[in-house]
C-alpha cells in the first residue's frame, strides 16, 4: 500500500468488519506517519510516551515478521543477508 494523499478521515471507519477494519487502519497509520503531523505531535510526547510507542510497535513487528521481512520491507534493505 502506497501512501495516498487524497485519504479522508470520514473514510476511516472501524467495527463494521475485518476488511474495513484493515483499509481503515492502513489510511489511520498513513495519515499518522504524515510528516507534517509527526513534526507536531512528537515533541509534545514525553519520554514514557515515546519508550511505551516504541515498545508497542517494536512487540507488533516481532510478533508478525520474519527477520527477513522486517529488514526487507521494515528497514528496505533487500540485501540483508543473515
Amino acid at each position: 500500500m502506497s501512501v495516498d494523499p487524497t485519504i479522508a478521515a470520514h473514510n476511516i471507519v472501524f467495527g463494521l468488519n475485518r476488511e474495513e477494519d484493515e483499509r481503515s487502519l492502513a489510511a489511520f497509520l498513513q495519515l499518522f506517519s504524515r510528516p507534517a503531523f509527526t513534526e507536531v505531535l512528537i515533541p509534545r510526547l514525553d519520554d514514557d510516551e515515546i519508550q511505551g510507542l516504541v515498545h508497542l510497535l517494536t512487540a507488533l513487528m516481532r510478533n508478525h515478521l520474519s527477520e527477513r521481512e522486517y529488514h526487507e520491507i521494515f528497514l528496505a534493505d533487500p540485501d540483508h543477508h543473515h
